[in-house]
């Protein structure tokens, strides 16, 4: 029913909602004091590689959307 987006098709943003989702998984198992430290930052720095790589696959140019996939693949190294 929904529309299937031309970025959602390739594996590595498949990659990346796996990863987001295993983040918030392993995030949970952290002490209730990191709350708002470093749960908070694993959890925004996992989401954003994904979403990093749907609005680069969003541009039209590909210095655009090469600049959207280096900022994504920082987060990683």
């Amino acid at each position: 029913m929904f529309l299937k987006l031309n970025h959602q098709k390739l594996d590595v943003f498949q990659a990346s909602k796996s990863f987001v989702l295993e983040c918030h998984r392993l995030s949970k198992l952290l002490p209730p004091d990191e709350k708002f430290g470093m749960t908070s930052q694993i959890r925004r720095a996992a989401l954003s590689v994904h979403l990093n790589i749907a609005e680069g696959c969003s541009r039209k140019y590909q210095a655009e959307r090469k600049r959207f996939y280096e900022i994504a693949r920082r987060f990683i190294n």
